[in-house]
């Protein structure tokens, strides 16, 4: 499991479409571990490639910067078209419990 696979269903558990969020504004499974990626790293910058060396979908990137999880943190001058992010305090928080 790369840490970016669905958790199993449990018993009981009503099967949900695959990628939606747990409730409404909530990040999905995959964008909340990217997400989480950036709490240990400096400044929570948060990682262009997931850890099976594949690169972060500009669909979740854009995603969490909609909802103000992420910003933009500065411009890759060697691949314009790839957005390195941070966590904002409010993506933060969705780790924090508040």
């Amino acid at each position: 499991m790369s840490g970016f696979d669905e958790p199993p269903m449990q018993k009981g558990e009503a099967q949900r479409p695959k990628g939606l969020p747990p409730a409404p504004g909530e990040p999905t499974a995959l964008q909340r571990a990217w997400l989480a990626r950036g709490l240990d790293q400096p400044g929570g910058k948060l990682p262009l490639f997931s850890p099976d060396a594949r690169r972060i979908d500009p669909r979740t990137v854009k995603a969490c910067m909609e909802r103000g999880w992420c910003e933009p943190w500065y411009a890759n001058p060697t691949k314009p078209d790839w957005i390195v992010c941070k966590l904002t305090d409010k993506g933060r928080r969705l780790f924090s419990g508040e």
